[in-house]
């Protein structure tokens, strides 16, 4: 475990000095289908904005780099939102969709209320900084898969 730790530390010092993208340009090729990344970029959304309020009263708060990713991304995180919101109610009808996606956002919500699972607090600041320092919506769905993850899945590129 201690290991594991301190290499989770490592990859945080590193991401927080190096320039980080979240896969070589041969892996966002390969990316998630498209359907799937406005979920997963939902997901990030609300597990950094949980996940900032958490960590606000510690030595790692990073509820700015937070407010830098929303308007960093905000083109990005609507349409998104509006891609899901489609989906569902598509799916489930308008009252049902508009359900699934409050059901989706309360269930991330809660399950990180808790914490990140492989991330503390100096951890998720780093990679929100690091997500701070690129743009495009390929790059934000791949972030999403690893951090959304329940372990660490090591597509990480630090250049």
């Amino acid at each position: 475990m201690q290991s594991f730790k301190r290499a989770v530390t490592g990859l945080v010092a590193a991401m927080t000095v190096a320039s980080v993208t979240f896969a070589s340009p041969a892996a966002a090729q390969n990316a998630p289908a498209e359907q799937g990344h406005a979920e997963n970029i939902r997901k990030l959304n609300i597990m950094l904005m949980v996940t900032s309020l958490r960590c606000r009263a510690g030595a790692h708060d990073f509820q700015s780099e937070y407010e830098r990713f929303t308007a960093n991304y905000m083109p990005d995180l609507q349409q998104a939102g509006s891609q899901l919101r489609m989906r569902l109610e598509a799916e489930h009808g308008k009252r049902g969709g508009r359900l699934e996606l409050d059901r989706i956002g309360v269930g991330i919500a809660n399950g990180y209320g808790g914490g990140h699972p492989w991330l503390n607090c100096e951890g998720l600041k780093g990679a929100t900084y690091a997500l701070n320092q690129q743009r495009g919506t390929v790059n934000l769905a791949l972030a999403a898969e690893e951090l959304l993850s329940p372990v660490p899945r090591a597509i990480l590129a630090i250049r």
